[in-house]
């Protein structure tokens, strides 16, 4: 998959700017009708060819907020993410 924003978002809007493939959607857009922003995981590359590790889990002022999701064949993985669940600020 990709990365995934957990409930604990603020809605700051500090990582939709920061996605180099526009996948972060705001609450208001998105489709799971969570008030949270949202990754469209066929969207996210992981930020694999555009920064060392996902630009957005690196702009959130919310630790923890920005998670690794499951890595599903034939979308774009980080070569060196955690496991599912594990910060995407922590690079394995």
């Amino acid at each position: 998959m990709a990365v995934k924003i957990t409930d604990i978002c603020i809605n700051c809007g500090a990582c939709i700017d920061e996605c180099p493939v526009e996948a972060i959607v705001d609450d208001s857009e998105n489709p799971t009708g969570e008030e949270i922003y949202y990754v469209y995981p066929d969207k996210c590359v992981e930020c694999v060819g555009y920064y060392d590790q996902p630009a957005c889990a690196e702009a959130c002022p919310t630790e923890g907020c920005i998670v690794w999701d499951e890595c599903q064949e034939g979308q774009t993985c980080h070569p060196n993410r955690c496991e599912a669940g594990t910060p995407a600020v922590e690079l394995c």
